[in-house]
């Protein structure tokens, strides 16, 4: 089993803030970093000082962290053209040495695409769809040919495909609650399904869909990686944990709500045990305040090695 943070800078984080929490989880064991994919804070609170690129953000990390891999949680497809973004990802690929993970959906934070000027168009499935076709492919052309790709929304015509990311195939993770769409997507794109924020029943429940699909398209279900993100609020004492939940604006009564990870070391294994035993394969604990280093200094010091036992 593998065991992530998962951060949320355009809450009010800098590009230092990340760094310096990118480093701690690797000195810490985890397996890898990832961020949101956003250019405007949500909820009340200070904007300062302002959002952070993510894949501009991943492309210093790839340089200043030698181990941890490196991804998003995940890129919005309406944030980027997709050969574009197949650019970007490669290149951040080549410069942490073949260590990028590649999380895309559809984008939904209307608020953000006004405020910036993007546009978000009612029908984003299709995008979604044929970004994860485009960057794919691009990818998977080999060295001497060209790509060409005629879709509903985008016109590729002799490309040719280049650069390369270093590793085979990058880590592609599609993600959500979409009953029919989502999990056919994912069963044809992607190497991980990520299922955000739900309690452990509705865990298994996706999981058994996106099975479904995968079989449906004759591709073993066990090819495709299944993970959860959960909000995380540990510590030693119910009043540490209370001090973590009010730090980012959560009352402390309503944080164990069965969607997030919450408690001691002991608590977590036992809540990461069930997850296993479900057909989970990776947690990514989205830790809200970056500069909190001491969160995830325990949850790397007494929470892994319990989990890796």
């Amino acid at each position: 089993m593998e065991f992530t943070v998962f951060t949320e800078p355009q809450q009010g984080f800098s590009y230092d803030d990340q760094l310096a929490f990118a480093l701690s989880a690797e000195r810490h064991g985890f397996d890898a970093f990832f961020r949101s994919d956003h250019y405007m804070r949500m909820g009340a609170g200070d904007p300062l000082p302002g959002p952070t690129d993510a894949w501009t953000t991943l492309a210093g990390l790839a340089r200043e962290t030698t181990r941890i891999r490196l991804g998003t949680l995940v890129s919005s497809a309406t944030h980027r053209m997709p050969a574009v973004l197949a650019i970007q990802v490669a290149q951040v690929d080549a410069m942490s040495s073949g260590r990028v993970e590649f999380g895309l959906g559809t984008g939904w934070f209307e608020q953000e695409h006004r405020a910036y000027g993007i546009p978000f168009p009612a029908r984003r499935f299709t995008i979604l769809e044929e970004q994860l076709a485009i960057i794919t492919g691009l990818w998977q052309t080999p060295v001497g040919e060209t790509f060409s790709f005629q879709g509903e929304h985008y016109t590729l015509t002799d490309s040719p495909a280049l650069p390369k990311p270093v590793q085979d195939r990058v880590p592609v993770i599609v993600g959500g609650n979409g009953p029919r769409r989502t999990p056919a997507i994912a069963a044809r794109f992607a190497t991980e399904f990520n299922i955000g924020f739900q309690p452990e029943s509705a865990v298994a429940e996706r999981i058994a869909v996106v099975r479904a699909a995968c079989e449906t398209i004759g591709r073993d279900p066990a090819s495709l990686k299944f993970s959860v993100a959960m909000t995380t609020f540990a510590g030693r004492t119910d009043a540490e944990v209370a001090r973590r939940a009010e730090a980012v604006g959560r009352a402390a009564d309503d944080v164990d709500d069965g969607a997030s990870i919450v408690g001691s070391a002991d608590a977590i294994a036992e809540k990461v045990d069930r997850l296993r035993d479900l057909g989970v394969d990776r947690v990514h604990f989205q830790l809200l305040d970056l500069r909190d280093l001491d969160h995830l200094e325990y949850v790397g010091a007494e929470v892994l090695p319990l989990l890796r036992e």
